[in-house]
């Protein structure tokens, strides 16, 4: 590099691409710009390409694709607890799961889920002049954004960790009091849930490229679920899937 830098033409091929001062401002390609331009391409391009040629052993996969089946357990968590007192209820979640391996044990896991969240509340909702419980169904349309760390593959299977963010976009959202079976729109409900989620599990091998995964995923909602309260809803899933 030193003597690279040494010879007199790399300086004029350098000088020739940036404008000097007093010199005119109109860009023309010139053909030491070309080349220069030329290099970072081919430097980005290769890059781009340099995870999909890693080497990756017999019997791993750099891309999986699956469908999962979670029950989960929802519950909300209010900054005024004199006010409303939460209570946990039990929902679940579907759909379809993707990891996208760009090293060797590293993937990016991602999908899209159907998240129907349930959870209740008692307290003095306006208009009630009784303290009642509510029972709130919200359900989201998600998708992971984490990162995947898996053990090496064994016979048997392997473990991963898996830390990220969740984003979902309400579908629905209904509350009903205890006891009444018809649920009513909820007023006030946001459109956007964000979460923070950290989970662990395994991949069983089952046959060839087919492995069961189970797992445990706790999510922590950070945005505002509804108006009434401000509370955030956070839930424990049990993971159950396949992966092809």
């Amino acid at each position: 590099m030193e003597k690279l830098l040494e010879q007199p033409f790399f300086f004029e091929n350098f000088r020739s691409i940036i404008p000097q001062k007093g010199a005119s401002q109109h860009f023309s390609f010139t053909p030491a710009r070309i080349g220069f331009f030329k290099f970072i391409f081919v430097f980005l391009f290769g890059l781009s390409v340099l995870p999909a040629n890693a080497q990756y052993y017999y019997g791993d996969k750099n891309m999986s694709l699956g469908l999962t089946f979670n029950p989960n357990i929802g519950w909300l968590s209010y900054e005024d607890r004199d006010t409303y007192h939460p209570s946990a209820k039990i929902g679940y979640s579907y759909g379809l799961l993707a990891d996208l391996g760009f090293a060797r044990n590293y993937f990016f896991s991602t999908g899209l889920f159907i998240n129907t969240l349930y959870s209740g509340a008692y307290g003095a909702y306006p208009g009630d002049d009784i303290l009642m419980e509510k029972v709130y169904r919200l359900q989201y349309a998600e998708v992971p954004l984490t990162i995947k760390l898996k053990t090496n593959q064994g016979y048997r299977g392997r473990f991963y960790g898996q830390f990220g963010l969740t984003a979902g976009v309400k579908v629905s959202g209904k509350e009903r009091y205890e006891g009444n079976p018809n649920y009513t729109p909820i007023a006030g409900d946001d459109v956007f849930r964000l979460g923070l989620q950290i989970g662990t599990g395994a991949e069983w091998r089952l046959a060839g490229n087919l492995s069961a995964q189970t797992g445990i995923t706790y999510n922590n909602g950070f945005t505002r679920t509804m108006s009434a309260g401000s509370p955030r809803l956070s839930y424990l899933s049990f993971n159950i899937g396949l992966l092809f």
